[in-house]
């Protein structure tokens, strides 16, 4: 919209298989950060224009080891974030991430 991308939720999926990656929250949150980044790009934006993020953790015990590999993305950009701990995240992943970018 105008000069703003709305990327829809991103779960970790592998974009070969369209599967679910294995693994921990770690590995779980960068592979969602990658399709994220992906989306940016293909819209012509880039992580480093992120202005809000939400964060849906299937266990708000992860936030910490999400935290770690969400600051390596988006560390320098600082953009306001909410974070919840919901009951379920779609296919069983451990977190799903959207976010909202200049173009």
């Amino acid at each position: 919209i105008g000069e703003l991308v709305y990327a829809s939720g991103q779960i970790p999926l592998d974009p070969k298989t369209g599967d679910i990656v294995a693994g921990d929250i770690k590995i779980q949150t960068r592979r969602a950060l990658e399709n994220l980044k992906a989306v940016l790009e293909a819209s012509g934006s880039s992580l480093d224009r992120v202005v809000k993020t939400t964060v849906f953790l299937k266990n708000i015990g992860d936030f910490a080891a999400m935290n770690d590999v969400y600051a390596e993305y988006l560390g320098g950009a600082k953009p306001a974030r909410s974070t919840v701990a919901v009951a379920d995240v779609p296919r069983g992943a451990l977190v799903e991430i959207d976010l909202i970018a200049l173009v």
